[in-house]
């Protein structure tokens, strides 16, 4: 089972974790508030983290083959939310 994390620089952490839980939670099981929050997607649960430095995002996932698709999702909102912020994508490693 491999875990991810990312992390993604930016004074505004705690804004961007409640507006991806938001998000999330339209379509998902969702739970947070300003410092941490998870959202419970098929591919695994993943768990947030924001404080003055930035958004953390950590998840273990059963099928390794989900990675890419666990950080694209995640990508591709944060993307969006993160318009005004110079960098997009979190920095994703995998254990």
């Amino acid at each position: 089972m491999p875990t991810t994390t990312g992390f993604y620089q930016t004074e505004n952490g705690s804004k961007y974790l409640q507006q991806l839980c938001k998000h999330f939670g339209h379509k998902i099981e969702t739970s947070y508030d300003a410092e941490k929050g998870w959202a419970a997607f098929e591919m695994g649960t993943a768990y947030m983290t924001a404080d003055s430095t930035g958004l953390t995002v950590t998840a273990t996932l059963d099928d390794p083959e989900m990675v890419p698709a666990l950080h694209s999702v995640i990508d591709r909102h944060l993307e969006t939310f993160a318009f005004r912020e110079t960098e997009k994508n979190m920095v994703w490693t995998v254990e």
